[in-house]
C-alpha cells in the first residue's frame, strides 16, 4: 500500500505528531511505501532545525529527520504556511531578507499542487491533526 501523510499538528501541542511518526514506521516496517509526507498549518513546525527540547522529551522534528533520510522519504512542507510561521529555507531566508534559515535537512518547501499531485498517486491519503 502507497501512504502519503498529512501532519497538521505542531511537535508538542498535541499527539498527532507523534502519531504520524508512529503509524510511518510501523507502515515502513511492514513493507508498506510513504509516497510524501505532506506537513501544513502547524505540522511544518515538525520541520524546524531549531528544536531543543529537555532531554528527558522526545525530539519529534529531530526523529522525522532521521525517519526522512533513512527511508529516502519525500518530506514537503507547506511554503505558505511555513513563511507565515517564520520556517525558512536557504532561498525564501535571502528573498526576504532574513538573517538565517531554519529548515531542517531533508525537508524541502513547495506548494498545495506536491500534496494535490500526492494524492492522485497514493492507495491513502490520512490526515494527522486538528
Amino acid at each position: 500500500m502507497k501512504f502519503t501523510l498529512v501532519i497538521l499538528g505542531a511537535p508538542y501541542s498535541d499527539s498527532a505528531s507523534q502519531t504520524a511518526l508512529a503509524f510511518a514506521q510501523a507502515a515502513l516496517a511492514n513493507g508498506h511505501n510513504i509516497y510524501r509526507l505532506f506537513f501544513y498549518a502547524d505540522g511544518i513546525h515538525n520541520a524546524t532545525r531549531l528544536a531543543a527540547p529537555p532531554q528527558d522529551e522526545h525530539d519529534l522534528p529531530a526523529s522525522w529527520q532521521q525517519l526522512i533520510e533513512q527511508h529516502q522519504l519525500d518530506a514537503v512542507v507547506c511554503i505558505a504556511a511555513a513563511l507565515r510561521r517564520g520556517l525558512l529555507d536557504a532561498t525564501e531566508a535571502e528573498r526576504y531578507q532574513k538573517g538565517s534559515d531554519n529548515i531542517a535537512q531533508g525537508f524541502e518547501l513547495s506548494g498545495l499542487g506536491q500534496l494535490i499531485e500526492a494524492s492522485a498517486a497514493s492507495d491513502r491519503v490520512l490526515t494527522f491533526g486538528p
